[in-house]
């Protein structure tokens, strides 16, 4: 977040807190019952109290904290600030709201339930960012004590509850799209205690009020239930009558407020008007450059199959299969990742694919060609049954992909951490049968160390730089586990003069279980730049792909409002950045962390080097990551956002021309 406010909470400075760790998980904070000592209190004193009679800086803490912030239940207020933002085009640029309240104004168990409105953000030429397409907000929910899950508001009933001794967070999001015109935005979000009466709005209404929206409503359910329509005009008569019945509805006395406010950008309520609500400024500044469409870096990340199938209850190769897989394809390349679709076999043997779909449907295309995916694997269907009809259907796949102009993206995954001779052999097989469809096949390999069953010893670090020699010419992605590393940067030179660039040899990365504290990863509980950092650490040592082994990779559940169990044996958090939005709520969509969200902004981040790095050099732009003090090395990095603006905003002071 920018800020001219060097001390502010979204500056330069954060404020360092002390907070007791949730059991197993490094950091994060977790209800233990802290006091707010110091902290200036309501002096409302005892008794009701009605939140639209008094102001609302009365009842709660309103503060805004960086999107690095990892805002605990027991976060400690501070004082309310102007926000200011830079984003580019293309970009989303994100912030925190935290509230806490200072007394209760309900009588159910809650501090009180508390309304969020926001205008649209307006430039001096009209252009506008809308609520509910730029701008979203989403409730921060704790996973295990630890702030993660981000639970879309409805804009139309924009209320959560608050509860007592408690700090809440909300997530806003600012989507600058493609062609939108630079300048500065300006709007305001407006935070309002209400009342918590909800029944009291339908005890208002006159009981023939009551019947008759009954009445209409159960009139409208008959009118549309399913059913076989004998002609068009049956179905057309229908459908208008259902319009005529509910127009009828609209105009009841009981919504005369509502026709009053046509549009949820001018739906504030009179206490808002009233000047009762605490208003949060926000600015942003829309500068005149656009993040490619084709993210610099290919991040692929894994989505396991079979934990949709069983989740969700879905047959292998059904509709309904392939309408889920396609849904989580579409919503995670919003993050700047290409997604591939996984089902593991014995021995760490991978089925990895980014389409559904055979290379000949429609539908491979639209996803090959999507300029938004950065590489994709094809799938190798002979690696769980080796038939004839799966090398057949193999064959005609490459075939037909190596015809096509994005073939320079495809990539083959076969083997997760090969660990023998007698793997690296199955690998080297394959990459012959497939060098007989093409020759400038790539196949991408993970490994944390050298094969057992050679000449080196597998543990050292010596056969662990050697594999490129014992994989060449079967490999051409030599995907390196960061937690080999640790906080040794020099080693990075080892890996790389093994290397042949010429001949198309690329070298990746990839963090799983490891690396731990204090080394870039994402762990739930770590903190918000060590989770930022992992793409920081990633442009630094000079990597050209990144991967992670799994976004949705939690215990078995057989219902889609199951909780989320992490998986045993692993850290908390690790191949989980998303939830199933039926954990939650109703809806199907997917549950962003706030893990995903700052990988998004790494990755943007990268965006921002490189156009750095094009217009002074790379070296320069290593020394812009140094001298902000944004990161050093693994284990030298910041703890707080300010060093994040100033670099950001150094990018935009010294390109923008």
């Amino acid at each position: 977040m920018e800020s001219n406010e060097p001390n502010s909470a979204t500056g330069v400075k954060t404020q360092e807190v002390s907070v007791p760790p949730v059991e197993g998980v490094a950091g994060g904070g977790t209800s233990y019952g802290w006091v707010d000592g110091g902290l200036q209190g309501s002096s409302l004193g005892t008794g009701v109290i009605d939140p639209t009679k008094v102001h609302s800086a009365d009842l709660l803490h309103v503060w805004s904290m960086p999107s690095t912030a990892n805002v605990s239940q027991q976060e400690a207020p501070r004082p309310l600030e102007h926000v200011n933002l830079l984003a580019a085009r293309n970009e989303r640029e994100s912030f925190q709201i935290a509230l806490r309240p200072k007394v209760s104004w309900a009588t159910s168990g809650i501090a009180g339930p508390v309304q969020i409105q926001c205008t649209d953000l307006c430039s001096s030429s009209g252009d506008r960012l809308v609520v509910g397409q730029s701008i979203t907000l989403r409730r921060v929910v704790p996973i295990l004590g630890v702030p993660d899950a981000l639970v879309p508001i409805d804009p139309s009933s924009p209320q959560i509850n608050l509860l007592p001794g408690e700090t809440t967070a909300i997530w806003v999001s600012l989507n600058v799209p493609c062609g939108q015109q630079p300048g500065l935005y300006e709007g305001e979000i407006f935070i309002t205690p209400v009342t918590t009466d909800t029944d009291s709005r339908a005890e208002s209404l006159q009981k023939s009020e009551r019947y008759q929206l009954y009445k209409e409503l159960r009139t409208c359910l008959d009118i549309t239930e399913s059913r076989d329509y004998s002609s068009s005009e049956e179905m057309v008569q229908r459908l208008s009558s259902t319009s005529t019945a509910l127009r009828r509805l609209l105009v009841l006395p009981a919504f005369q407020d509502c026709q009053e406010n046509n549009g949820f950008g001018d739906m504030m309520d009179e206490d808002v008007m009233n000047n009762v609500a605490v208003r949060v400024k926000l600015s942003l500044t829309v500068w005149d450059f656009t993040l490619p469409l084709t993210p610099s870096l290919p991040a692929v990340f894994g989505i396991s199959e079979t934990v949709i199938e069983d989740r969700f209850c879905l047959e292998h190769g059904t509709e309904g299969w392939y309408d889920a897989l396609d849904h989580h394809f579409r919503w995670l390349l919003q993050y700047r990742i290409s997604p591939f679709f996984c089902r593991w076999g014995d021995s760490m043997r991978i089925l990895a694919y980014t389409c559904p779909w055979p290379a000949d449907h429609p539908k491979a295309n639209e996803y090959y060609s999507d300029p938004r995916l950065a590489a994709y694997a094809v799938p190798y269907a002979p690696i769980l049954t080796c038939t004839d009809a799966a090398k057949n259907s193999l064959r005609r796949e490459v075939e037909i992909l190596k015809t096509e102009a994005h073939w320079s993206k495809a990539y083959f995954y076969l083997w997760d951490e090969p660990l023998n001779m007698d793997q690296y052999e199955v690998i080297r097989n394959i990459s012959n049968e497939l060098r007989t469809y093409t020759p400038d096949v790539r196949i991408l390999t993970t490994y944390y160390a050298g094969p057992s069953g050679s000449e080196l010893t597998p543990s050292t670090f010596e056969a662990f730089a050697k594999v490129p020699n014992v994989l060449r010419p079967h490999t051409q992605i030599f995907c390196t586990s960061e937690w080999v590393l640790g906080t040794r940067e020099d080693l990075v030179k080892d890996i790389i003069a093994e290397l042949r660039p010429e001949l198309g040899e690329e070298w990746w990365t990839y963090v799983c279980m490891g690396p731990s504290d204090p080394q870039p990863n994402w762990h739930l509980g770590m903190r918000g730049t060590q989770h930022r950092a992992v793409m920081w650490r990633v442009w630094k040592e000079g990597g050209t792909g990144f991967l992670y082994w799994g976004a949705n990779c939690y215990e078995k559940a057989m219902i889609p409002s199951a909780e989320i169990c992490f998986r045993r044996g692993l850290p908390p958090g690790d191949g989980v950045l998303f939830y199933p939005g039926e954990v939650f709520s109703s809806s199907h969509e997917p549950v962003a962390s706030l893990r995903l969200e700052r990988i998004l902004s790494g990755m943007q981040d990268i965006e921002y080097l490189n156009l750095y790095s094009s217009k002074y050099g790379r070296e320069e732009a290593l020394a812009l990551l140094e001298k902000t003090g944004a990161y050093l090395g693994p284990d030298r990095y910041t703890h707080d956002h300010g060093p994040v603006d100033v670099m950001r905003g150094e990018v935009y002071r010294t390109c923008r021309s």
